[in-house]
């Protein structure tokens, strides 16, 4: 099975896809975790948290390893790991437990992004290149679009420890498929060494604000334990970006995607993914606490979300060797605006009806934004850096979308949820407009030009598939 497409194919989805399910599926679980776990909201809250911390300081982690330690080593080992934080889960007595395992998870699942992914990529030939796109696109986020319904099974059902036991079953058949399938590598540099200022700001850059707004369950905006927090990771994340772009050896490629193509593919996918997770956790929770919806309701209604996903990674594959990747991400952001104008309409009375109008506009919006401005980026480095290229954009949107969410969904609880929900999705719809209007000004300023992707020189390691202009070029010209 070693180095055929469809292992690989099956390797990489069963990597990324039981964790990222689990992201939006336990919203809906809340209730019976609570009762079942002994565990209060904020407990809660900061194990999903401290999770999401862990996934996006785990592809940093991997990108520094992957220099040292085979890849297929690093996904052996993190496999298996995800398979006992799932059993930890599954079997824990109270909160403790649970929030461990569902901490390594997180963690582990950071990590096999960055080592499953880019052999996926790049270890093929150019014609597979396409599919692969769309095939990330909805391992990132047609699991994510899956989650809800699965939840809102789970949550009307029980058996949420079941529920894990299939996620740990999952993953053991991916440590299965993977040591047949994931060839055997050399590390490009055993000698490399420890990055000792990109991981410390890495782990300051994801812990301490991912703490900071899971305090906001527990208290307001102005405790300390809420604002320090996140300021620190704030500034740590300032240093480690300001940092690797000065380095003369980086561990992530700052300085080859700070040009206009890059910036404004990552800032895109940061800006769609935050105002995407934000619209739907808001939703999932005016329609539990408000409507009084059954979890099951609720996870049925958002599922149309997934047919957007499906349409966007569909377009994404016919058109990434185009010069119209770049418009494909400007429909995503076109299309999250969109969903929240119609959630704008909603109402207990109407949502059955709102929501999976909404929904399919949500789904495509992050498919068709996220995705191809990830490989925005990784087409601007050369395809020997996309490993560190995709954890860098990850670690930016995961940022971007666990700040957003839960202030906004602070702010809907504290006012009321019948008008701080519709508060909170105006907001949302501001930010999603005035930063998409941002980003085109951002975009012709560079002088940049709708261009086709030289894939054939990038895969072969010749030079980047963009050339993209500096920012604020066309300011530059005398």
């Amino acid at each position: 099975m070693a180095g055929r497409y469809p292992a690989a194919v099956a390797l990489s989805l069963l990597a990324l896809s039981p964790y990222l399910i689990l992201t939006t599926a336990t919203l809906l679980l809340e209730p019976r975790l609570m009762r079942e776990l002994g565990a209060t909201r904020f407990e809660l809250q900061l194990t999903s948290g401290m999770s999401n911390a862990a996934y996006a300081f785990g592809a940093v982690a991997a990108a520094d390893l992957v220099q040292r330690v085979a890849r297929r080593h690093l996904y052996l080992l993190c496999e298996a790991g995800f398979v006992v934080s799932s059993v930890l889960a599954l079997s824990a007595p109270g909160i403790g437990l649970f929030m461990t395992g569902v901490i390594l998870q997180g963690l582990c699942t950071g990590m096999l992004l960055v080592s499953a992914l880019p052999p996926l990529v790049t270890g093929h030939p150019l014609g597979r290149l396409p599919t692969t796109a769309a095939v990330v696109s909805l391992g990132l986020f047609g699991m994510v679009a899956f989650g809800p319904l699965v939840g809102g099974l789970v949550g009307s059902l029980g058996g949420w420890r079941l529920l894990f036991a299939g996620i740990a079953a999952l993953a053991a058949i991916g440590l299965t498929v993977g040591a047949l399938a994931f060839e055997s590598n050399d590390p490009p540099d055993r000698r490399a060494r420890f990055d000792w200022l990109a991981i410390p700001l890495a782990f300051g850059t994801t812990v301490l604000p991912f703490f900071g707004v899971s305090w906001l369950t527990r208290g307001s905006f102005s405790d300390p334990a809420f604002y320090l927090p996140v300021v620190l990771g704030l500034l740590s994340g300032v240093f480690l970006v300001g940092g690797q772009y000065k380095k003369a050896r980086p561990l992530m490629p700052v300085r080859p995607i700070s040009n206009t193509l890059p910036v404004v593919g990552t800032v895109n996918a940061m800006l769609v993914g935050a105002c995407f997770t934000t619209l739907l956790e808001l939703t999932e929770t005016y329609l539990t606490s408000e409507a009084r919806y059954s979890p099951l309701r609720i996870g049925v209604l958002v599922t149309p979300q997934i047919v957007g996903v499906f349409i966007a990674a569909v377009l994404f594959r016919r058109l990434l060797a185009t010069r119209w990747t770049q418009y494909l991400a400007l429909s995503g952001t076109v299309s999250v605006a969109v969903g929240a104008a119609v959630l704008l309409t909603a109402s207990t009375a109407n949502a059955s009806v709102i929501v999976p109008v909404a929904a399919f506009f949500l789904g495509y919006g992050a498919g068709a934004g996220v995705t191809p401005g990830l490989f925005l980026a990784g087409f601007s480095v050369p395809s020997a850096q996309i490993g560190p290229t995709f954890a860098l954009v990850e670690l930016l949107r995961s940022e971007a979308a666990f700040l957003v969410g839960p202030v906004l969904l602070h702010i809907a609880l504290t006012t009321g949820l019948a008008q701080g929900f519709h508060l909170t999705v105006a907001i949302t719809l501001a930010i999603t407009v005035i930063g998409g209007l941002l980003l085109v000004v951002l975009y012709l300023l560079g002088g940049a030009r709708p261009q086709p992707p030289d894939l054939e020189s990038w895969l072969s390691g010749r030079s980047t598939a963009y050339h993209s202009p500096a920012l604020a070029a066309a300011l530059r010209k005398p």
